[in-house]
């Protein structure tokens, strides 16, 4: 299993778009962007099929100092957040366009 770069991203869209490896890059730069200040604003953006961007609340909390096992208070925050949509789920557990799930390699 290997990791994926942006560029490789960006490779990925420029052939499967059949345009420059600099358009692709802005379209790339431009999405993340996009996504990134909308779910900052509070929104949610949802990609239908692919998955839903979000901000969770996270409370506060109590927690422990792994320095010296001190109770320390965790402030509460915005954390970003990712739910998968279906056809991404069934992509990654192998089930194809007939709605059967494929041979999976053990």
């Amino acid at each position: 299993m290997a990791n994926v770069s942006k560029a490789d991203l960006t490779d990925a869209v420029a052939k499967a778009a059949a345009i420059s490896k600099t358009a692709a890059a802005e379209a790339v730069n431009a999405l993340f962007d996009t996504v990134v200040a909308r779910v900052a604003k509070g929104n949610r953006v949802t990609i239908v099929g692919f998955g839903t961007f979000l901000a969770r609340r996270r409370q506060a909390r109590t927690g422990r100092s792994p320095a010296n096992g001190k109770e320390i208070r965790i402030p509460a925050k915005n954390c970003p957040a990712f739910t998968p949509g279906q056809a991404f789920k069934d992509a990654v557990e192998g089930v194809g366009a007939n709605g059967k799930a494929g041979r999976r390699k053990v």
